[in-house]
């Protein structure tokens, strides 16, 4: 039977320990966890020897046949207690829910991964039901703004890293919810760390993910927060010269999702830091800072107005009722709004 609400790392537990199942269904929008629990399966389960024989990997297109998955999965190994075959793209496998048929009797073995990404089936599906019984469903939501600072943290912890908090909101600002991009930058200020040196920095960021430490979007969202017109002005100012690496959708982009959820903590029925961070879905208490921070300068009244003006701006910015005024006039226009 499957385990409700099984994470990636308890699969991969398992997996060390040895405790294989019949099939694995991992699907979701996020595809770093598909990856990785399919990548490790693969790396850990037959010898490199055995994989000659008993390893499979099918990429599925509109054109691949369900009944040429079932075939592969009901061979016998080669000189091996296990075969496994890892069904790639499984989201292109027309009428899918046909392997519920070979989930009912898989082979004890044949270890089955089947990896579904962006999006998952149907809760109803045939398959999932049957796979729920005799395997694993996993799924891999996309993870939420207030999620990527934690992620970030435990990413590099494992590697005996840590990252000083105005870096981690940096890189989280600018990389997003892309968790392999994520994975790979990461990596990248891994590796650029200067012997002896275990602690990311904002310098380091700067220097090999790209991002201006001073004139990015987390420190125009601080400034903003803290209604510092000075630094406001000056990032605003920095981005008018630089519109290619400082696109104004994506600034408004960002303003939008701030001052929703700075509304979302007004209406939060425990004022506590645990109940606000609830509320925010947030894992770390510096997070909830700026927002606190920004109740602080904004009422409830202003914030509702500036998402207001957020949407206008975003609507003025793709065209509509612009007349003859620039990006840089539009965004000049709604800061002034906001700070005022």
């Amino acid at each position: 039977m499957a385990k409700a609400n099984i994470t990636h790392r308890d699969i991969v537990a398992q997996i060390r320990q040895q405790e294989y199942k019949p099939i694995y269904l991992l699907m979701g929008e996020e595809a770093y966890y598909i990856d990785r629990i399919s990548e490790y399966i693969v790396d850990n389960v037959l010898t490199k020897d055995e994989q000659d024989f008993n390893q499979t990997v099918i990429y599925c297109t509109r054109e691949t046949n369900v009944a040429d998955v079932i075939n592969y999965a009901r061979r016998y190994p080669m000189m091996a207690k296990y075969q496994v075959v890892i069904v790639k793209e499984a989201q292109n496998l027309l009428k899918i829910d046909e392997l519920a048929i070979y989930a009912q009797n898989p082979m004890e073995t044949t270890i089955l991964v089947i990896c579904y990404k962006s999006g998952k089936t149907d809760g109803r599906k045939k398959l999932i039901q049957a796979v729920e019984k005799v395997g694993i469903v996993f799924e891999s939501p996309k993870l939420k703004e207030g999620m990527l600072p934690q992620f970030i943290t435990d990413y590099l912890r494992r590697k005996q890293i840590s990252i000083e908090e105005r870096a981690c909101l940096m890189i989280a600002e600018s990389v997003g919810a892309d968790l392999n991009r994520m994975a790979g930058e990461l990596d990248k200020l891994v590796l650029a760390l200067p012997t002896g040196q275990t602690r990311v920095t904002p310098d380091l960021v700067e220097q090999h993910v790209g991002i201006s430490k001073e004139f990015n979007l987390r420190e125009l969202r601080t400034a903003v927060s803290n209604k510092d017109m000075t630094k406001v002005n000056k990032i605003v100012f920095h981005f008018d010269q630089n519109p290619k690496a400082n696109s104004p959708v994506a600034t408004v982009s960002m303003l939008f999702n701030f001052f929703a959820q700075v509304m979302l903590a007004y209406y939060s029925p425990d004022k506590t830091e645990r109940g606000m961070m609830a509320q925010l879905d947030l894992r770390l208490n510096w997070q909830l800072r700026e927002y606190t921070t920004a109740m602080r300068n904004y009422t409830a009244l202003k914030t509702m107005r500036i998402i207001g003006k957020l949407r206008e701006t975003d609507a003025r910015l793709k065209g509509i009722n612009r007349g003859n005024l620039t990006d840089a006039d539009i965004m000049h226009e709604l800061f002034f709004y906001i700070l005022h």
